[in-house]
């Protein structure tokens, strides 16, 4: 699947979370439990879908989505910032 963000675009490796591959892209998406207990990493889903294996505990909007529990099921573009990016917004 591929993945576009705000400042470019990646291809998800096969048995990778969509949160491991921000992160092994350079994308700043906070978290603490990795597992959708807290939502944390609750990122905003602009094109595409995505299911989850167990529906997560935390509570998000019609239009997020938790990168750490979440199958990617197409083509995603999702609001997310290069960390290197993150800097020059302020």
């Amino acid at each position: 699947m591929r993945i576009f963000t705000e400042d470019t675009f990646f291809d998800l490796e096969e048995g990778e979370t969509l949160l491991d591959a921000l992160e092994r892209t350079g994308h700043f998406v906070e978290y603490q439990c990795r597992s959708g207990y807290c939502g944390s990493c609750r990122i905003k889903l602009l094109v595409g879908s995505v299911d989850y294996p167990k529906p997560p505990l935390a509570l998000i909007k019609r239009d997020e989505i938790l990168p750490c529990c979440c199958r990617v099921k197409e083509d995603l573009k999702v609001r997310v910032r290069l960390k290197s990016n993150m800097a020059s917004e302020d």
